[in-house]
């Protein structure tokens, strides 16, 4: 699972976005604001992450529990999908 091509995350003052740039401009005409968690799983897409090194990883930075982390993970990647902003 990857970020698709022509997505990018931006940080403007406190706060993260993704735009598209290039071609995708024309299919994706806004931006997703993203929270602090929604970053630090996008940045792990970025760098190639699949589902289960995702759960590791927010296991390792944020005081949950699996459930609670698989839970928000599968949520964030089905906002993803639906804007269709990953490959699998």
């Amino acid at each position: 699972m990857k970020i698709k091509k022509g997505y990018v995350l931006r940080k403007v003052a406190d706060s993260a976005v993704v735009v598209a740039v290039g071609d995708e401009v024309v299919n994706f005409g806004g931006m997703i604001n993203l929270n602090d968690t929604g970053t630090f799983l996008w940045e792990r897409l970025e760098a190639g992450a699949d589902k289960k090194e995702l759960l590791e990883n927010m296991l390792k930075e944020y005081d949950v529990t699996e459930e609670v982390a698989s839970e928000g993970i599968e949520q964030f990647l089905n906002k993803l999908r639906e804007a269709g902003l990953i490959e699998e």
